[in-house]
């Protein structure tokens, strides 16, 4: 299963209910707000850090590009670009996500 994240985790808890739920083996992609939670510093890191010891963690680089956070993108998340969303949705044939 793909999981998608688009809200900042310092607004919603849509991170942690997916993060509750996804199991091992499922992909979570991070996209729009939801990228700083794979920031250095944020308080978020260390509970991304945590996902990608079981889960694939992706983030959608031209998200990251636009709000300058490219340069902090913690280990072990994979940037894609939008043929790779593509590629991702077409990989894991469910996706829910999380508003």
């Amino acid at each position: 299963m793909l999981h998608i994240v688009n809200k900042s985790p310092f607004q919603t808890t849509s991170l942690d209910s997916c993060l509750r739920m996804a199991q091992p083996g499922h992909a979570l992609l991070l996209t729009e707000d939801g990228i700083y939670a794979a920031t250095v510093g944020s308080a978020a890191e260390s509970q991304m850090r945590r996902a990608c010891a079981c889960l694939k963690v992706y983030a959608l680089e031209p998200d990251l590009d636009a709000r300058g956070m490219t340069a902090k993108l913690i280990d072990g998340v994979t940037l894609v670009d939008y043929a790779g969303f593509v590629d991702l949705t077409v990989k894991y044939r469910t996706s829910h996500s999380w508003l």
